[in-house]
C-alpha cells in the first residue's frame, strides 16, 4: 500500500522535477517538501499545514487533491500526534468556561420563545388557582340571617360634634 509520501515522490519523479523546482513552483520550503516525501510530519506544527502543503503539492503535480487529502487524513489519524486536533490553549477548562460554552450553544430565539410560553402558562395557572380560591371563599357565607328594614326607619346616625 503506497502512502501519500510515496505518491508525491513518484509523481514528482515521473515529471522529472527536482525538489527545488517544486519548491519554486509551489512556494513550499524545500525541507517541508522533503519531509512530505519522507512521510515525516513532525516538521509541521499543526495538521492544517500538512494538509495545505499536500494540497498545493498535489495541485502543482496535477494529482487528485481530494483523494490525496482524504488518504492523508486517514494516515494522520493513525499517528499519535495528529490523531486529534491540537488544543487551542494550554490552560485547563474551568467551570466558567463550561458554562460559557453551554450558553454559546443555546438557540436564544427558541429559548426566549419557550421561556415566554412557560411564563404565560405559569401566569395563567396562578391566576386560575387564585380565582378558584376566591370563588371558594364566600365572605357572606358565615353571616347570620338578616332582617330587612326600610331606609326611612327614623334612626339616623349622630352628627359629629364641632369643637
Amino acid at each position: 500500500m503506497s502512502t501519500v509520501a510515496d505518491k508525491l515522490r513518484a509523481a514528482r519523479e515521473a515529471k522529472s522535477l527536482t525538489v527545488e523546482q517544486v519548491a519554486d513552483l509551489t512556494k513550499i520550503r524545500t525541507d517541508h517538501i522533503r519531509a512530505l516525501e519522507e512521510g515525516n510530519f513532525n516538521v509541521f506544527s499543526a495538521p492544517i499545514y500538512i494538509r495545505g502543503s499536500v494540497k498545493n503539492y498535489a495541485a502543482a503535480l496535477k494529482l487528485d487533491t481530494v483523494a490525496l487529502v482524504a488518504e492523508l487524513d486517514a494516515e494522520l489519524k493513525g499517528t499519535a500526534k495528529y490523531s486529534e486536533p491540537p488544543p487551542l490553549s494550554d490552560s485547563k477548562k474551568t467551570v466558567l468556561d463550561q458554562i460559557t460554552l453551554v450558553l454559546a450553544k443555546l438557540n436564544w430565539k427558541m429559548g426566549l420563545a419557550g421561556f415566554a410560553v412557560v411564563a404565560l402558562v405559569l401566569i395563567f395557572g396562578v391566576s386560575f388557582w387564585a380565582w378558584r380560591q376566591h370563588q371558594k371563599s364566600d365572605p357572606l357565607k358565615n353571616l347570620p340571617p338578616a332582617r330587612y328594614e326600610p331606609a326611612n326607619s327614623g334612626d339616623t346616625l349622630p352628627l359629629p360634634s364641632r369643637k
